[in-house]
């Protein structure tokens, strides 16, 4: 069994910062370029932020500047560090894998979301 779990999601002024942790638990093999994402009432899930097994990150224009995503494959964890936050930035925000692992003496490999943090910037 794999799972990811977000944490470090709240409520925080705007020009505040946070940061949102993701864990994966399991019998991991890899994770493959765990990504950010982000859902506001009545919007679209859009991708925030995702970090290659490289260290290649990508980001959407809207947080270029203001938010850093980083990973400890050791650790099987990515962050998401929130910097300069902005109304426009209150969501629920999830964690996104592709993750190979073990079950059994089988390896599998298949996309997970985690159960998503709400980030709430007031002014």
């Amino acid at each position: 069994q794999v799972q990811l779990v977000e944490s470090g999601g709240g409520l925080v002024q705007a020009g505040g910062s946070l940061r949102l942790s993701c864990a994966a638990s399991g019998k991991i093999s890899s994770i493959n370029a765990p990504g950010w994402y982000r859902q506001a009432p009545g919007k679209q899930r859009e991708l925030v932020a995702a970090i290659s097994s490289i260290g290649t990150t990508n980001y959407a224009d809207s947080v270029k500047g203001r938010f850093t995503v980083s990973r400890d494959n050791a650790k099987n964890m990515v962050y998401l560090q929130m910097n300069s936050l902005k109304p426009e930035d209150t969501a629920v925000y999830y964690c996104n894998a592709r993750i190979t692992f073990l079950l059994g003496m089988t390896r599998l490999t298949r996309d997970y979301w985690g159960q998503g943090t709400q980030v709430t910037v007031s002014s």
